[in-house]
């Protein structure tokens, strides 16, 4: 345990940032599981739909400096990708 005032404070900081940090993934987390779910049940509509929500939710966690921002960019490329790929040629 820290002993000087300035670490006391500083750990105390950590352990909010965590449970912070920790929030915005499970949220980010979420989202992404929801596009899946869509995309395995075949319905292309509820997978556009999830995914519009997703990628305000995955830019914002990065905005936070939860995770990088290549990260979240990497990762809407992705879903954004399999959910077009969904869509029929023509």
């Amino acid at each position: 345990m820290a002993n000087h005032k300035s670490a006391m404070k500083r750990d105390r900081q950590s352990k909010v940032r965590r449970l912070r940090n920790r929030m915005y993934k499970s949220k980010m987390k979420t989202a992404i599981r929801q596009v899946e779910e869509a995309l395995v049940a075949g319905s292309e509509e509820e997978a556009r739909n999830a995914l519009a929500k997703a990628v305000p939710v995955i830019q914002k966690t990065a905005a936070k400096g939860t995770i990088h921002r290549k990260t979240a960019s990497r990762k809407v490329s992705r879903l954004t990708r399999r959910v077009n790929r969904m869509q029929p040629l023509g």
